[in-house]
């Protein structure tokens, strides 16, 4: 119950930061997973993790963030939460993606719970990419740099 209470948290937080009031079909992402480059090439973990997700952005520091996708232990993962990018360097964003997951069977048996991942976007008229450095948890999770490419059905700035 803390770590649904936590993850709830973590997500108000972000989505109650500053927005705007009407949606603004340019701030809105899709992407269809990510690619995971394990550290442990060693485990037959699955690399491409296909899925279904959206990101959408609440102003240049805060990015509301849901989806669903195949994990790297070949079982369904969903996943709800925020970026928070304060920083940018050589054209990236940097920040945290901060937020929920499920359906790792090691983890909290498949369960929910709470995560904070460093990230990098990039993003530019219909296309971006969010890259983001999983950090290795016991043996519960594995270690990896994962890329999400994205893409944006109305191309903005």
């Amino acid at each position: 119950m803390n770590r649904v209470l936590c993850v709830v948290s973590v997500c108000w937080a972000g989505l109650t930061a500053p927005a705007h009031a009407e949606f603004e079909a340019d701030r809105l992402w899709v992407n269809a997973g990510f690619y995971s480059a394990h550290f442990d090439t060693n485990l037959g973990l699955r690399n491409a993790n296909p899925g279904l997700g959206f990101e959408y952005r609440i102003n240049n520091t805060w990015s509301a963030t849901a989806g669903r996708f195949r994990n790297s232990n070949n079982a369904d993962s969903h996943y709800a939460g925020v970026y928070y990018q304060p920083w940018t360097w050589a054209g990236a964003k940097l920040g945290v993606v901060a937020g929920g997951f499920n359906g790792y069977p090691n983890a909290y048996g498949g369960g929910w719970f709470p995560a904070i991942i460093p990230t990098a976007s990039w993003e530019r008229g219909h296309w971006g990419l969010n890259v983001a450095l999983v950090p290795p948890l016991q043996d519960r999770l594995y270690g990896a740099v994962s890329f999400q490419l994205k893409w944006r059905p109305v191309a903005g700035q």
